[in-house]
């Protein structure tokens, strides 16, 4: 007993700076009264534009689901249910400073903010519950994007490629890719769909000079094995040059280690939305390995999940310094401004990273080129607010 209380008292002593983590000491009344504002209006307008947006979609694609017999079920759980999270985290900027730009606007206008400002807060300590907000839909904006929401993206692609007549991209022909220091592949013909190639050769070269040449008539990807690039070759014969002196091998059926996938082999549009951030990651090093051109939209879509939610806080501090002032008119100004903003933000994204795709811009520059150029607003902003 006595050996626990003198813990007791030396934690006591020793670990004060603990209270240094509590939240409360941070997270005053005022501070919860902002969040709960800030968080439960950005809610509402996702549900509200959100649901337009379904009753619009519904009505676009009505006939294409009647046409091609698209159940009811998969309509729901596998289309909807993975397009609400899409676009939600798509345009989560926009209800950033939507959610923003209203409460704010309404605090100003019911003189809250003033008797902020009277009671002694300064605008600086005013901004503390906004960037704590910020700093929650922006790790919320980075988990969906970057783990969930691809998930959902194959499942939401695989229902349009069926029921809304979406071709994807299934085959390949002629593909030639690096697989290995000194391993050069090829296919003739690849389908995706039945994760088959034909007309397969992989060469292996040593200071240069080719000193193994495999050909198979037929390669199939091995789907149910426990670890990846598993390949069965059918009708397959080796070559193994050494000097002047050739050796041949042939059978009709070998399992073989190959360092490829399917994912390496087709692309279609929007596969980079299909991958999480780490398979992205792991995706784009491989390919740059292998001497692929193909990875700039990859390089891209990759840093734009980092960008984008760091767009909330950027665009929080615009929209709480311009609306926290109280005018006459009301909110609807501030609206416009807002909208015109968060689609200006969404707008130079896409811009960014066609130049990105066509103008060989670096792909982390043109993707962070809209945070940049709306952090310099935010900070003209906010510089002006106090005032």
């Amino acid at each position: 007993m006595a050996w626990s209380i003198a813990i007791l008292r030396w934690m006591q002593k020793n670990m004060r700076w603990m209270r240094f983590l509590n939240p409360a000491k941070y997270i005053k009344i005022l501070d919860w009264y902002i969040i709960k504002k800030f968080i439960g209006t950005y809610i509402y307008s996702i549900i509200l534009i959100i649901s337009i947006s379904i009753v619009f979609d519904v009505n676009e694609n009505l006939a294409k689901f009647a046409q091609y017999h698209a159940p009811v079920k998969a309509i729901v759980f596998d289309y909807y249910m993975n397009f609400v999270p899409y676009f939600a985290n798509l345009f989560s900027p926009l209800f950033v400073f939507i959610a923003v730009i209203f409460f704010t606007s309404k605090l100003a206008g019911n003189s809250e903010i003033i008797s902020m400002l009277a009671a002694g807060i300064s605008f600086k300590r005013l901004m503390r519950p906004y960037m704590i907000s910020a700093f929650l839909i922006s790790v919320l904006t980075f988990f969906l994007g970057a783990y969930i929401i691809p998930k959902g993206t194959i499942v939401r692609q695989n229902f349009e490629s069926m029921y809304k007549n979406k071709k994807k991209n299934t085959s390949a022909e002629n593909v030639q890719l690096q697989v290995g220091k000194g391993v050069i592949a090829y296919i003739q013909h690849y389908d995706n769909e039945l994760k088959k190639g034909y007309g397969f050769c992989l060469d292996k070269f040593e200071n240069k000079k080719l000193v193994s040449h495999l050909t198979a008539s037929e390669i199939q990807y091995d789907t149910i094995s426990d670890s990846k690039y598993h390949w069965k070759l059918s009708n397959w014969r080796i070559r193994q040059l050494k000097g002047l002196r050739e050796h041949i091998t042939s059978g009709m059926q070998k399992d073989s280690v190959i360092m490829m996938e399917p994912t390496d082999l087709v692309f279609s549009k929007g596969q980079q939305e299909t991958f999480t951030s780490p398979q992205l990651k792991e995706y784009i090093s491989k390919q740059i390995d292998r001497g692929s051109s193909n990875v700039v939209q990859y390089e891209v879509e990759y840093h734009k999940r980092i960008a984008t939610s760091f767009a909330s806080f950027i665009l929080t501090t615009i929209g709480v310094s311009l609306s926290s002032r109280k005018r006459k008119g009301g909110m609807g100004l501030y609206l416009g401004i807002g909208l015109a903003l968060s689609f200006g933000y969404i707008m130079l994204q896409t811009v960014s990273a066609t130049f990105a795709i066509q103008a060989d811009t670096p792909p982390m520059l043109a993707a962070w080129i809209p945070n940049i150029i709306f952090a310099i607003v935010a900070y003209f902003c906010y510089r002006k607010a106090p005032n």
